[in-house]
This record gives C-alpha cells, sequence and structure tokens, in this order.
C-alpha cells in the first residue's frame, strides 16, 4: 500500500512540469520533423542531463524517484514554472551524486551502468552506511519475480521455451482461432496517474500485428497513446493543462510496439531473440509460474511469467534504458474472457517507476473495422 499511494503524485506533477516550461514553436517544430523533443529545449536548467529526449529524460526522473521513494515535489518547489527550476541543495546534491556514480562507473566497470542510484539508496533518501543486525539475522524478504535470474544450471524439468508458448497457445484458443483474430474495439474503465483517483471511461483500437490506440476520456480532453507499426506518440491532453505531442524513442518505443504485437499473441515467438528458460521457482500472486525470458532489439531482456497451471500469461517485464540505469516496466494481465473463441485479458495493469494505470475493459468487439486515421499521429492539443 505505500508504494501505491506514493505513485499517484510523480507523473501528475511531470505534467505540469511539461505544460508550463514548453514553448508553442519548440513543440510545433518537433512535432512536423517526427522528431522526439529535447529536455534541452522543453525544460529550463538542465544542466547535468542535456541530450536526452523527453521520454528518456521523464524515465531517469523516474528512476531517482523509485530509487530514493521520493516524488518529484521532493527536490522541485511546483508552485509555479520559474520556481520548479530553480537550483537547491537537492538539485546541486543529484547532479554531484550522477556524476561521481558516471566516474565510479567509468574507472571499474568500463563504463557500463553497474552503479546506479538504487545501489546504494534502495528506497531511502539517505543511504545507510551502518550494518543492520535486524536484517542480517531476520528470515529474509521474499525475491522480487522481476529479479529472478537464470540458474546456473538450467533445470532438465522445466519446460522449453518453445513447449511453454505451445502450452500458452492452445490455452487462449489455438492457432486457427488466434490467427482469425485480426483487430479489436475495446471499451471500459481506466484509472491512473492523470485522473486524480477517479476511473474515466477508454477506448482502445488494436490491428494485426503491431498496431494500437489508446483513448482515455479525460474531464478537459482526450489523452491519446498511438503506435502505427514503427513510430509512436503519447498526449497528455486534460492533465491538468495542454502538453505537446511526445514522440517516443528508443527503448519507450520498442516497448511501445512489444505491448501493441501482445494484443496478437499468437505471434509471441517472432517479437524476441534469445529465448532462454531455467529460471528459480517463482510466484506471482501465490501462483507458480513458468518463467521465459527474452531479448528485446535494444539488447534489454523482457520476462513473461506463465501460469503453471493454466498456461495464461500472469505478467510481462520488459526494461528502458536511462541515463543513469535499467527502469523496469512491468504489465499484469488478469480476468481472461472468451471474445470469439479466443481467450483475452479484460484486466491490464501497467506499472512503472513513477505510475500505475489500470484498465478494466467491458466490451470487447473482434474483428472490428477500423479506420486508418485512428492510428495516425494524434493531433496537438487546441489552444
Amino acid at each position: 500500500m505505500k508504494s501505491a499511494s506514493r505513485w499517484k503524485i510523480p507523473r501528475t506533477t511531470i505534467a505540469v512540469i511539461v505544460c508550463v516550461l514548453a514553448t508553442a514553436s519548440a513543440i510545433g517544430q518537433v512535432a512536423q520533423q517526427e522528431k522526439p523533443p529535447m529536455a534541452d529545449d522543453v525544460f529550463k536548467n538542465v544542466q547535468v542531463l542535456r541530450g536526452l529526449t523527453v521520454d528518456e529524460f521523464m524515465g531517469t526522473m523516474g528512476f531517482i524517484s523509485s530509487s530514493l521513494a521520493m516524488n518529484c515535489s521532493g527536490c522541485h518547489d511546483p508552485s509555479d514554472a520559474d520556481a520548479y527550476a530553480l537550483d537547491n541543495p537537492r538539485k546541486q546534491m543529484t547532479r554531484r551524486m550522477i556524476l561521481m556514480v558516471d566516474a565510479i562507473n567509468e574507472a571499474n566497470f568500463g563504463g557500463r551502468r553497474v552503479v546506479t542510484c538504487y545501489t546504494c539508496h534502495r528506497g531511502a533518501d539517505r543511504p545507510k552506511s551502518t550494518p543492520s543486525l535486524l536484517g542480517q539475522y531476520s528470515a529474509p524478504p521474499d525475491d522480487d519475480p522481476n529479479d529472478v535470474e537464470l540458474s546456473p544450471l538450467p533445470s532438465p524439468n522445466l519446460p522449453s521455451a518453445d513447449e511453454v508458448f505451445d502450452r500458452y497457445i492452445e490455452a487462449l484458443g489455438g492457432v486457427e482461432r488466434l490467427n482469425a483474430l485480426n483487430s479489436f474495439v475495446a471499451r471500459g474503465t481506466y484509472l491512473g496517474f492523470d485522473t486524480a483517483g477517479v476511473s474515466v471511461p477508454v477506448e482502445i483500437y488494436a490491428r494485426s500485428p503491431n498496431q494500437r490506440t489508446i483513448v482515455v476520456d479525460l474531464p478537459g480532453a482526450d489523452n491519446v497513446r498511438v503506435i502505427d507499426g514503427q513510430s509512436a506518440w503519447n498526449t497528455s491532453a486534460g492533465t491538468l493543462m495542454q502538453i505537446p505531442v511526445v514522440a517516443l524513442s528508443g527503448s519507450e518505443l520498442q516497448g511501445a510496439k512489444l505491448e501493441a504485437s501482445l494484443m496478437f499473441p499468437g505471434q509471441i515467438r517472432q517479437l524476441l531473440t534469445d529465448w532462454r528458460t531455467g529460471f528459480a521457482t517463482t510466484l506471482i500472486d501465490d501462483r507458480l509460474v513458468h518463467v521465459v525470458q527474452g531479448t528485446a532489439a535494444d539488447d534489454t531482456p523482457v520476462k513473461f511469467f506463465f501460469d503453471r497451471e493454466t498456461g495464461l500469461l500472469l505478467r510481462m517485464v520488459r526494461f528502458a534504458h536511462t541515463r543513469i540505469g535499467l527502469n523496469p516496466i512491468q504489465v499484469d494481465y488478469a480476468d481472461y474472457r472468451t471474445v470469439s473463441g479466443v481467450e483475452m485479458p479484460f484486466r491490464f495493469t501497467v506499472t512503472w517507476t513513477d505510475g500505475r494505470s489500470v484498465y478494466e475493459l467491458s466490451e470487447v468487439q473482434a474483428n472490428a473495422p477500423i479506420d486508418d486515421a485512428r492510428f495516425a499521429r494524434p493531433m496537438p492539443p487546441a489552444g
């Protein structure tokens, strides 16, 4: 419960940053050129974290927030745009810490991001410098299943990746029925960082193999997230103020493609490379799972957790590059129901370092006709 309440603040605060610090002319130029907006152009007083796209910059802020168990107001004054950008002792210390970690990694690990903020902070604003006898002599906490690593020698009793996938496809309804599903339109509710704790209507348009549009009906305006198969864009219209259309890049773009492709899971084998099994036994919501790991195009691991009893996918965890480390993004799938002979999750929850979004579907129309315009780049907010 502690983490759930903590994550409601940062994205709302971030929305204010983007709104008040971006200039209309820069936004228009970025949208026309179809280039990801750069943090240096959108935000004021960026010093150490220069040269990052806005999505990577936001991910880096989320990494810091998660590592220190803080939200944006811990380092920024949200009273107005000028105050938000002003320096203060914590921001100055953060810059020094980033440079210190850079130097440690460069001197000892060839520049690889082995040491990060989380290495020392572990969810505290100040690293602890003395050993904990309580931690040493108490029962160790359960492993985070997202961190489970491959055993040195994979167990011969565990199924191969192909065997897990075969059972998954069969549990969903079989190859023939999955191949017959070419598109769907879904409606339901959405609860997230941008809804102030209130569920709002949502529509999802998906077309095989990897096109998806999510439209969140906020009181002020629609919040739209689009992946057309090659490019992806997010808006945050309706979150306090109008903010720009952000073209995704790097790991965030690869992640958007992966999540859109999983709307049509019959193609799961082709989505990644270097599939591996052999992970230690772990649980998801008290259910034993088979863990299968693949490698994404940006060379990051992606883990899939399949219910050993039903064969269905319970969780997918991918990772996104940031300036200072890898951010985990977790998608949990639940409430499977039959639609045109195919089992589909009617509830999925997306959790990342500074936000959580819950989608609850009430109806799904299979093979619905969808206009191509649904997968076009979203229009910038009016006004």
